[in-house]
Parts: C-alpha cells; sequence; structure tokens
C-alpha cells in the first residue's frame, strides 16, 4: 500500500527521539483508509533483551509538518519482546493477534532489523493461524477460522468491540487475508484439505488439547493483564493531558487547557479538567 509521506517522516522524528530505535511500525485504522486525521498509530522497536514486567510504554506526541498538526499514539518496547510476543512465547494476546492485521514498516536503522521485523511478523501469522485451526470448525471458509480467532481474542480482552468487529476486518483487508490461513498451514506441517472455499484441518488429539491448553492460560490472563496495563498507562502515559484534551475537544468541541501542571500530573489533574468542561459546556449552552 502507499504510504503518505507525512507518515514516514514522523515515524522517522520518533525514532531519532528514542534511544536505540530499530524499526517503527504503522498500523490501525489511518493504514487502512490512508488518512490522516485522527491518531496515527505506531510501534515504535527498540533494542534490547526480551523485557520482563509490563509492556509496551505508551505515549502520545503532536507533530506539525509541512502546516498540518499530526497526532500519534505510539507503543514502544524491545524488538526482542516484540518477537517473543508475536511468536506466543509471552502470555500476551494482543502482539501476533494485531499483528496478523496488516501494518507497514515505514522506518528501519538496518536492513537487519527489517529482516528481523518482517520474521517477526510472520512469526505472528503462524501463531495465529495455528490457534485459529485449533479454535475454528471442523470445516468451513477461511474467514470463519478467522472470526473465531478475533472473536475468542477480543472476549480474552478488556476491549470494548463492536459485535461483528472480526467481519469488518476480514472484509477491510480480504486480499490481505485471503489464501493466507492454508498457505501458514501448509508451511508450518499443519496437516488439512480443502474441498473448494472449504478448509479442513487435520489436527491430532494431542494437537488440539496442547493448543487449547496453550489459548486457555492466555485468555485467563488476559483481562487482568489489561487492567493492570490500564491502571499503569493512566500514571505513565507521556503526553496523557494533551491528549485527553484533544479527545475532549474532537468530541465536544470544547477546549479546555493544558497547563504545565496538568501536562506533568494527569491523574490529579483530571477532577479540574472535568469541572472546567462542565463550566465552559454550560457557558455554551
Amino acid at each position: 500500500m502507499p504510504i503518505d509521506p507525512a507518515v514516514s517522516a514522523f515515524a522517522a522524528t520518533l525514532a531519532q527521539a528514542e534511544a536505540g530505535a530499530a524499526a517503527v511500525l504503522f498500523y490501525g485504522s489511518n493504514l487502512r483508509t490512508g488518512a490522516l486525521e485522527g491518531v496515527l498509530d505506531f510501534y515504535v522497536l527498540t533494542d534490547g533483551p526480551v523485557q520482563r514486567g509490563l509492556w509496551p510504554r505508551v505515549s502520545y506526541r503532536e507533530w506539525q509538518h509541512e502546516g498540518r498538526d499530526l497526532r500519534a499514539k505510539i507503543a514502544t518496547m524491545h524488538l526482542a519482546t516484540f518477537a517473543a510476543a508475536a511468536g506466543g512465547e509471552t502470555v500476551d494476546t494482543t502482539i501476533w493477534a494485531r499483528f496478523v492485521q496488516p501494518s507497514a514498516l515505514v522506518w528501519q536503522r538496518s536492513d537487519g532489523d527489517a529482516t528481523a521485523v518482517a520474521k517477526a511478523l510472520d512469526a505472528a501469522a503462524g501463531t495465529a493461524a495455528w490457534l485459529a485451526a485449533a479454535l475454528g470448525p471442523a470445516r468451513g471458509a477461511e474467514e470463519e477460522f478467522w472470526r473465531a480467532l478475533f472473536q475468542a481474542t477480543y472476549r480474552a480482552e478488556l476491549r470494548v468491540e463492536a459485535p461483528g468487529r472480526g467481519d469488518t476486518i476480514l472484509a477491510t483487508h480480504r486480499t490481505h487475508f485471503t489464501g493466507l490461513l492454508p498457505a501458514i498451514w501448509a508451511r508450518e506441517g499443519i496437516a488439512f484439505d480443502q474441498d473448494g472455499a472449504t478448509l479442513i484441518p487435520y489436527l491430532s488429539r494431542s494437537q488440539r488439547a496442547r493448543a487449547r491448553r496453550w489459548w486457555a492460560r492466555r485468555r485467563r490472563m488476559g483481562k487482568p493483564l489489561n487492567v493492570v496495563r490500564l491502571v499503569r498507562a493512566a500514571a505513565t502515559f507521556d503526553g496523557a493531558a494533551r491528549y485527553a484534551a484533544w479527545k475532549v475537544e474532537r468530541h465536544t468541541g470544547i477546549a479546555v487547557a493544558v497547563t504545565p501542571w496538568r501536562e506533568k500530573h494527569p491523574l490529579l489533574s483530571a477532577p479540574a479538567m472535568l469541572l472546567e468542561l462542565a463550566r465552559k459546556r454550560r457557558q455554551r449552552d
């Protein structure tokens, strides 16, 4: 897909500001639509070993490019952690499910870093396809397996998704997903038959049991892990006050002041910002 040069320029700026940056991935709804409005989604991948504890680090940035204000939400983590999560080596349920969907490598430090990211994305597709074989129907169209996978991951995470979200992803990225599942199954040695548009995977009882045990552990951890990450993000989200103010203005049309104190203490300042919003709304109405 063609990527707007402004997105690539923004990615380069983020990489230059992050010590040890190896690559920047662009993903999400703006990749799908090609629009620059709203918030662009980036993953900045850096040097370092597989991380313990909570990751990624989340931040918000605003940047002016050629007279246009751009906004971005940035997740920053070590490339080694990203690769481990993509390969299903952690209890995380987000990386492989998110990055079996389309993404774009919009900045890389070297060809070697680009290759490492490509391998991680490949591993994410392998993890997702293997689990889709275990969670999907005994036989069905390719999209039925992907739909079963996405529904399972949404239920496991603390996310509010509209019914049919998986269908939207599949319809939007039909070219990306068509033929992907049988190609990965064949590569990974997962036995299957194909009768026209119908796929029939042949997982042994032990293979299916292993996959479901693997998934059961991650399903149990999904919501608690999401809660802990949200609490941590509320306290450490770099740029949280500016992000909140932008969201408020976008949805209400009311600008809320972001003072240096509010920028430094987003949680403590939240009540005052809400009171200011209520006051300005009464004045407007």
